[in-house]
């Protein structure tokens, strides 16, 4: 089994009007290929931020039906969440607000 860089397993992360809510709560949130498991995501961030990781939550995202003048025309893709919990004192300064 290859090894996954961090890179490759954390997207980008996902700035909604509920993630900014959970920055309060030391909670970030990220956007995940549909394959990778909690395991990996904790390393990822942990590599990736220098920080220490307390939980991580997934969930499957369903993509919505695209319709064009009335008409359907496709779907958007299926996605992973991923909301990562940092452990008391650690967090990640690039996507603080």
């Amino acid at each position: 089994m290859s090894k996954k860089l961090a890179q490759d397993v954390i997207l980008k992360p996902v700035v909604s009007e509920k993630s900014t809510f959970l920055l309060k709560e030391n909670k970030y949130v990220f956007k995940v290929p549909l394959k990778v498991n909690k395991i990996e995501i904790r390393k990822a961030i942990e590599e990736l931020f220098k920080v220490e990781v307390e939980e991580v939550r997934t969930m499957r995202v369903k993509g919505k039906k695209r319709e064009w003048r009335g008409r359907p025309v496709g779907k958007t893709p299926d996605w992973k969440k991923a909301i990562v919990k940092l452990k008391k004192g650690n967090t990640i300064e690039e996507l603080g607000v």
